[in-house]
């Protein structure tokens, strides 16, 4: 077992992070040649990695690999066929080669790695809980995360790649560089050059043809399956509009004409190598995904042409790809759309405290944390970003960036630098501040109006609790006629300001669009029911209750925290405790506006279990009053109008 309980609980209950592992030898790996033979009938690989590396510490006598552990090294040897000893830790899916003289820093390695295994699909996947390699038949796909082939300083050190693919005659290998092929008897051989350095080595071996899509001057190849294959035609135009869209803010792309292959339930929901797409069936759907359509093809740029240094600088990636989501709605819905969208990234971004966004290397792969801090919490400091530097610099730190660092592994000071050089102000201490640093303020606002000769004069102190903040802040001046607006410097725990209106101050409001990432007391009950309800996905149910409890601390009447408690207490089978919640959600404050419908279809499927159909029948016309359709409402009520719901049977 690698964990004893869930990331989420050792981080919000415990603050335990990953244990701090031995300090390896650092090396660079520069290219990497890779032969294997894949049987697909078998679910077997056989294969050899010839890999070119610098050491990059003075004496390196030993390099640490990771290897996916369903596969066995047979050997390791040198440039000169010498036989170096290796050892295999299954805790980290390592591989330690220890060479039997010191290698120099800076000079040119090579060795030559055999492994063969077989890899089904129900193996344990180097990234938690989520799969990345199945050899099967009708489907295989290997991608870089399952560590298929031995991997260096995962989702930092970028190589080049030569990858030489046997497969039975009938097959077809997908993969990212140059192609050619060459047929034996009863296998052909694919070979796939990727000359610049990136993260290739994410292939599909596959028997159907694809679907191709010509839109806008882009080919998109698509291997749907099954009932996706319906889809194939609307992703191809979206895809072509998104590449569009993205070039004309990104510059050119590593690679316009995309291949997308689906996966397979339990795979993620979308994966971006270079040059190709994977998705997950269900992420495919009925209607274009365009969210996630959008956040993977952003990552062509954004992990395949530049990408972190180390994982601590993760941020930059995963936050411009959730940006990216931004920049689209933006495109479609206007700027008000996006501010909808900051309020729900802000509330995602506070609901982990730690670590600071510059130490996420300390999260697991994949986990609610680790997306939480690099991607919701980074995009929240781009979003704050954009609101320091303007609209237009901006944008322009994004095309400049990406164009200046080309090929390239890049850091959160590259990051600052070129949003300086945009911008022309000083952003160290704003970087320190959100990226280094972990806290967030909880505003104070006191003023006092005064009349002048000219108009009002507003005198005022802004306190909050971190010693080192600073930021500039908006004011609203509410008049009797239209408000007036300032900005106010805020420095420290208490900043005195006096600002000017012509028209008479009816209420000031602090940063009234929601600019700054904090606290206040609607922002604490959000932040508490979100991390309730990442609690309850992964069934802490006594962890989720307390935090829906701290919810209902700070507002009585939040409807969505009571729902969520009736929620937990209808999964538990507590029909008496589950009504009252639901009641108590009719009584709050309605927010959001779905609690009303899907209270009163609660409480009528409960009124049905317990043979009170009449009360069940009216609060399903109740629901059916609202005329709110969230999540098919209205046809679910009318579904229990005809006929009673039915629990089903217990697992217990």
């Amino acid at each position: 077992m690698r964990r004893v309980l869930p990331a989420l609980v050792l981080v919000l209950a415990t603050a335990a992070l990953l244990p701090a592992q031995e300090r390896r030898t650092r090396i660079d790996v520069q290219h990497m040649m890779l032969e294997a033979d894949i049987n697909p009938r078998t679910q077997s690989i056989s294969a050899s990695a010839v890999i070119r590396f610098i050491p990059l510490d003075e004496a390196t006598y030993s390099a640490t690999l990771e290897l996916n552990n369903a596969l066995q090294v047979s050997r390791v040897i040198d440039a000169v066929g010498r036989q170096i000893p290796t050892s295999r830790s299954h805790q980290d899916f390592s591989v330690r080669m220890n060479f039997p003289e010191p290698l120099k820093k800076g000079e040119v390695n090579t060795v030559v790695v055999h492994y063969d295994g077989r890899l089904t699909g129900l193996e344990e996947s180097p990234v938690y809980g989520v799969k990345f390699a199945s050899i099967r038949e009708e489907l295989t796909y290997l991608l870089y995360p399952a560590r298929w082939f031995p991997v260096n300083e995962y989702t930092a050190d970028r190589f080049s790649a030569r990858m030489k693919i046997s497969v039975p005659d009938g097959y077809k290998v997908i993969a990212s560089g140059l192609e050619t092929k060459s047929a034996a008897v009863e296998k052909i051989t694919y070979e796939f050059d990727y000359s610049r350095a990136s993260f290739p080595g994410s292939i599909a071996v596959l028997r159907q043809e694809p679907r191709m899509v010509r839109s806008e001057g882009i080919t998109t190849q698509l291997f749907f399956r099954g009932e996706s294959q319906e889809m194939a035609s609307a992703y191809g135009n979206e895809i072509a509009r998104l590449m569009t869209f993205f070039t004309s803010i990104y510059g050119l792309p590593p690679q316009a004409d995309l291949t997308v292959i689906e996966t397979e339930t339990g795979t993620p929901n979308g994966y971006s190598a270079p040059g190709l797409l994977f998705l997950n069936p269900r992420a495919i759907g009925k209607d274009v995904n365009t969210r996630l359509l959008a956040n993977q093809l952003s990552r062509q740029w954004w992990g395949v042409l530049v990408s972190p240094v180390s994982r601590n600088h993760l941020w930059i990636t995963n936050a411009a790809a959730r940006y990216s989501e931004l920049f689209w709605v933006e495109q479609n819905a206007g700027p008000g759309a996006v501010e909808a969208e900051m309020k729900d990234i802000y509330v995602e971004a506070l609901t982990i405290p730690e670590p600071p966004v510059i130490q996420s290397a300390r999260l697991e792969d994949y986990s609610p944390e680790y997306w939480a801090v690099t991607g919701a919490k980074g995009t929240a400091v781009l979003g704050m970003l954009r609101y320091i530097i303007g609209d237009d610099p901006f944008k322009k730190l994004f095309q400049d960036f990406l164009a200046a660092n080309a090929w390239k592994s890049v850091s959160t000071d590259d990051m600052r630098k070129a949003a300086e050089a945009a911008s022309g102000k000083s952003l160290q201490g704003f970087f320190i501040q959100w990226i280094e640093s972990t806290g967030a303020p909880e505003f104070k606002l006191e003023y006092t109006v005064y009349r002048t000769q000219k108009g009002f004069r507003i005198m005022g102190k802004i306190n909050q609790d971190l010693d080192t903040f600073r930021m500039p802040v908006d004011l609203q001046i509410e008049t009797e006629g239209n408000p007036e607006s300032a900005q106010v410097e805020v420095v420290g725990t208490a900043s005195e300001f006096v600002v000017e209106s012509f028209g008479r101050p009816k209420k000031v409001n602090l940063d009234p669009n929601n600019r700054v990432l904090r606290f206040n007391d609607r922002m604490r009950v959000a932040v508490a029911i979100r991390r309730g309800e990442m609690f309850a996905e992964i069934s802490e149910f006594g962890e989720a209750l307390k935090e829906y409890q701290k919810a209902l601390d700070v507002n009585r009447n939040s409807s969505l925290a009571h729902y969520r408690v009736a929620e937990i207490f209808f999964l538990q089978r507590n029909y008496q405790s589950a009504a009252n919640e639901f009641r108590q959600a009719l009584q709050g404050d309605i927010e959001p506006k779905w609690t009303e419908v899907w209270s009163h279809i609660n409480l009528g499927m409960i009124f049905d279990i317990t043979d009170q159909r009449e009360r069940a029948v009216n609060e399903y016309n109740q629901a059916i009053r609202t005329k709110d359709n969230t999540q098919d409402a209205q046809a679910v009520a009318a579904k229990y109008l005809k006929t009673p719901y039915e629990r089903p049977a217990s697992t217990q």
